[in-house]
């Protein structure tokens, strides 16, 4: 059955209605899931594996029959282990349907149909007696319901409702016990990803010289902060990015073996601080002990850690955490402190103070108060806070700027209409999406004694009139462009379809800034990125074929297949092909009608195995200025890539990856077209070779 369903274009921004099958959000869930990530996870299998096996051996060793509890199966891997392992019945859990459905089929090719019995239910729906879904409580407890913050997929209910209802007392668990840590650090780059710095704009000294230094609302220096956890590859975090205040502190435990409750709780560490800064973030991670002795250990701790970073497992389905206090405080070397951290059922946040003060009341959760972290995630605040970046602009803006300027910015909470008008322009207008961003610029604006000096208006472009400009015409039209609903690169053409629908509110030879983008692309081979979309075949021994043709169908779903955004600073590649811009937009001209077409190869000057594509949009604010979202900076001569922290880039994995032996002899070949109508633009990459 389809239907229709009503579908916002990021690139047009228009609301689409589509045709789409019932089953579409399951593909895409299917599609985009880390379900291969985690197949390939070897050192996660192996110490499952190993946990597993020791737990069938104790229950076994007290002459018990072995009954497991699989919560949260998946393909039934862990299931299949431990029926391996010895296990009598297996009892596996599955909310998911397409997922249930593909554990039973490869159980049932595995031939352990007989002694595993996939449940399709949410734990805490599972009943046990004669009737219900399982006839028995188990005595193993197996469970994979974790993420990068350890609780956040609903762990802790799943465990304390188990423990109630489904799970013998004195259960083996596996994993037996979590250990979560945390480390207190002084970091520039990654306190610039919750707090907005100064900002210079222009000299502001001298004769014709206009500028001004822009300080943050004081709304903003004050706030909390958004309470979501920030979780990244924190391995590609240098260690010279950030300065220890304290050591690797063990926060709290959680023994799975034993009831597991769900009340909120607080658990601190005390320490002596190692070197004077300004407390500002913790970083944190976990590892599972598989075992009660604590000999099978899967750690999930950054590279950086380890003797040889080197021999650090990757994975993508368990990352590390970054947590921002609420406020920054100087801190002294051979100070007494205590580090907290308070959780619910599914978060975590941290706290510091003197050890000294003792206080019954656990620190609050942070919650955004100024709501400019509601309207800029963390990557947009590193964005605003890129001095670079911002000279670029500043730059740019000074060059078409004079006194008769009258500018219209269109960008998403966007401080470009606030330097336009410190740069002094004679009107600027800006266009926000919402009223939050609205409020959130204008207390920028009342915080540097500017009130007043940006009409903010909330506004479609399309809805624009000559009456809100006040009867001025638009010299200067002027986007970052940064737009709150992009995901991939040229989903920011959105600025090209407002130009359009503002053409007639141009003054004739209006500047617009950017004056074009262009969409650039990169053969690469990955580090470890491919593994989530590389079929797995056999996982520690077991034929998980079928999940791979699951996944595949689903990415064969669409009509076409998808480049994807990734955070490429996040997952090293190497560059196999020199980067080369395919397609040019010239937002001078308004949108042409018909649909824009680029062919071409690009041929393999390195070694390697092509894994795919990166793509990237680029802006020529001026003739002479130019920023990128994706390199910023130059590809060294082995291959390795510098990629902005702030945008995502676009990602296409080829089908088959091509062993590129880097003579030129085989060239990487795409055709792309840009659909004017749709916003789309389809993509097709493969390798020809002589």
């Amino acid at each position: 059955m389809k239907t229709f369903c009503g579908r916002a274009n990021p690139t047009t921004g228009a609301l689409d209605w589509v045709e789409a099958s019932e089953e579409y959000d399951y593909h895409q869930e299917i599609a985009r899931s880390c379900y291969a990530d985690m197949l390939h996870d070897h050192d996660r299998n192996i110490k499952y594996y190993e946990g597993i096996r020791a737990a069938v051996r104790r229950v076994k060793a007290r002459g018990e029959r072995v009954v497991v509890l699989d919560i949260g199966t998946g393909t039934g891997l862990l299931s299949m282990m431990a029926v391996t392992a010895g296990a009598d019945r297996c009892y596996a859990v599955e909310v998911f349907k397409p997922m249930a459905e593909a554990a039973q089929t490869i159980v049932k090719k595995n031939g352990f149909s007989d002694k595993i019995k996939i449940i399709n239910k949410h734990s805490t729906d599972v009943t046990v007696g004669e009737d219900g879904d399982m006839q028995e409580k188990a005595n193993v407890l197996i469970t994979e319901l974790f993420d990068t913050e350890l609780i956040g997929e609903g762990a802790l209910p799943s465990y304390e409702h188990a423990h109630l209802h489904l799970v013998q007392a004195g259960c083996e668990a596996v994993p037996h016990r979590a250990t979560v840590y945390a480390q207190l650090v002084e970091s520039e780059l990654l306190w610039s990803w919750t707090q907005l710095q100064p900002l210079q704009v222009g000299e502001g000294e001298g004769e014709g010289q206009r500028g001004a230094r822009l300080l943050p609302p004081p709304a903003l220096t004050r706030c909390a902060g958004a309470h979501s956890v920030c979780d990244i590859q924190l391995s590609q975090v240098h260690p010279g990015s950030f300065t220890a205040l304290s050591p690797v502190c063990t926060m709290f435990r959680v023994d799975f073996s034993k009831p597991v409750s769900t009340s909120p709780q607080s658990h601190s560490s005390h320490f002596l601080v190692e070197s004077s800064g300004r407390a500002q973030v913790v970083l944190s991670w976990w590892d599972l002990h598989m075992d009660p002795e604590g000999h099978i250990v899967c750690s999930m701790a950054p590279s950086w850690t380890y003797q040889d970073p080197s021999s650090a497992p990757w994975r993508d389905h368990w990352m590390q955490s970054v947590y921002f206090l609420p406020a920054e405080r100087s801190v002294t070397a051979g100070e007494e402190l205590s580090l907290t951290v308070c959780h619910d059922d599914y978060s975590l946040w941290f706290s510091v103070q003197p050890r000294s003060f003792q206080t019954e009341a656990p620190p609050p959760r942070p919650c955004c108060t100024c709501q400019a972290h509601l309207i800029w995630n963390r990557p947009r605040f590193g964005e605003l806070n890129d001095r670079r970046r911002t000279e670029s602009f500043v730059s740019a803006l000074r060059s078409v700027l004079t006194e008769d300027s009258v500018c219209l910015s269109v960008s998403d909470g966007s401080l470009l209409p606030v330097f336009a008008h410190a740069l002094g322009a004679k009107k600027v207008f800006a266009l926000e999406n919402s009223r939050m961003s609205k409020q959130v610029v204008q207390q920028f604006l009342e915080s540097n004694s500017m009130s007043g000096g940006v009409d903010l208006l909330e506004i479609r472009p399309e809805q624009l009139s000559s009456k809100e400009l006040g009867g001025e015409q638009i010299s200067v039209l002027m986007a970052e462009p940064y737009f709150s609903t992009s995901l991939l690169p040229w989903h920011s053409l959105f600025f090209w379809y407002c130009r359009t629908a503002l053409s007639g509110l141009l003054k004739p030879g209006a500047t617009v800034l950017p004056g074009s983008a262009s969409l650039h692309l990169l053969g690469v081979q990955f580090q470890d990125l491919w593994r989530i979309r590389a079929p797995c075949g056999t996982c520690e021994g077991f034929d998980v074929s079928p999940m791979d043709h699951m996944v595949q169908h689903s990415l064969d779903f669409r009509e076409s297949r998808e480049a994807e955004p990734h955070p490429l600073w996040e997952y090293p590649c190497r560059a196999l092909t020199d980067p080369s811009p395919v397609m040019t937009f010239d937002f001078t001209q308004c949108l042409p009608q018909q649909p824009v077409s680029s062919q071409g190869s690009l041929p393999f000057i390195r070694d390697g195995r092509c894994h795919g594509v990166a793509l990237w949009m680029e802006y020529q604010l001026t003739k002479d200025i130019r920023v990128s979202a994706g390199l910023n900076g130059p590809i060294s001569e082995q291959g390795a890539c510098q990629w902005t922290r702030h945008r995502k880039q676009g990602v296409y994995f080829l089908r088959t990856p091509w062993e590129s032996s880097g003579d030129g002899s085989a060239s990487l070949t795409y055709s792309l077209t840009f659909q004017p109508q749709t916003g789309d633009i389809s993509v097709d990459f493969g390798v020809s070779s002589e």
